[in-house]
């Protein structure tokens, strides 16, 4: 029953993850508890494990091999490689591992305390010379929650770090990492509740240009957003250089779920980047 609960939850959760992820300063949307926020901890553990994985798209006969299926969503993939991903990679890990990992990585950090959060921490420097951060003032911002990450979004963002250096970005100004919710029965959460995902905003360079996923995105909902017969229209300087970013990060497999203004309006001034722990999927929208 877990399986096939898995299955019905990744299927449903292009639909319906919007409710969920907005950027708390610039839009409000009711509250939802999304499906797949109903697996429990040992649900997402069983999922890790190879005797127990069942993608989108596929079900598994009594006694047989597992059957793939296409999936409905244009925008879901489950690759055979999954396994050998980043993403897939990080959401499999320990708080002792990943951190074990940001010390291998030489990532300037401190331990935090953030309830639903598996492996909190806070940067307290760059990653590869990229600054990510808030708008709050710095004397907010050493306590704010907005700037906790859960350890895994940190390994997954110093990875997109290199991506960003090459295209000479040293700051990314974003909305909320973690979201902390009023209340919490002690799970670990997904998504901002969980501390795994980032709401990046704007990209600014090193000459101070700054590339702003409001003004210069240039897309529209329901486009696709990478790959063949994808880009900006009109295709200005800007736009072309921030889908560039965009989706040299998408074919790095960096993170499970990468949602854009073509997805929806909540969506029309960010990029949602988030790392799902325990699914072996990608949403690109």
């Amino acid at each position: 029953m877990a399986r096939i609960a898995a299955v019905v939850c990744a299927l449903a959760l292009a639909g319906v993850l919007a409710s969920a992820i907005s950027a708390p300063a610039e839009a409000t949307v009711p509250a939802f508890v999304p499906p797949s926020d109903a697996m429990t901890s040992a649900t997402q553990a069983a999922a890790r494990t190879k005797n127990a994985k069942t993608k989108p798209g596929e079900t598994k006969a009594k006694g047989k091999r597992t059957v793939r299926k296409a999936s409905s969503d244009p925008h879901l993939t489950t690759p055979g490689d999954a396994e050998a991903t980043p993403a897939v990679h990080y959401g499999q890990l320990s708080q002792a591992d990943c951190e074990a990992e940001l010390g291998a990585r030489h990532v300037d950090f401190i331990r935090e305390t953030a309830s639903s959060v598996l492996a909190p921490v806070r940067l307290t420097g760059p990653l590869h010379g990229v600054v990510f951060r808030s708008d709050a003032r710095e004397s907010v911002r050493a306590t704010s929650p907005y700037e906790i990450a859960d350890c895994r979004l940190v390994l997954a963002l110093d990875d997109f770090a290199q991506i960003l250096a090459r295209h000479d970005i040293v700051e990314v100004r974003h909305y909320s990492m973690y979201r902390p919710q009023k209340s919490s029965d002690g799970a670990i959460g997904t998504r901002h509740p969980g501390a795994l995902a980032i709401d990046a905003g704007r990209f600014i360079d090193r000459s101070g240009v700054e590339l702003d996923v409001d003004r210069d995105f240039h897309g529209a909902i329901g486009a696709k957003t990478c790959g063949e017969g994808a880009g900006p229209h009109p295709a200005t300087d800007a736009a072309l250089a921030l889908r560039a970013i965009l989706c040299e990060t998408v074919d790095a497999r960096l993170f499970n779920v990468v949602l854009t203004p073509n997805y929806n309006r909540p969506h029309k001034n960010h990029f949602h980047l988030e790392v799902t722990a325990g699914v072996s999927w990608f949403l690109v929208h």
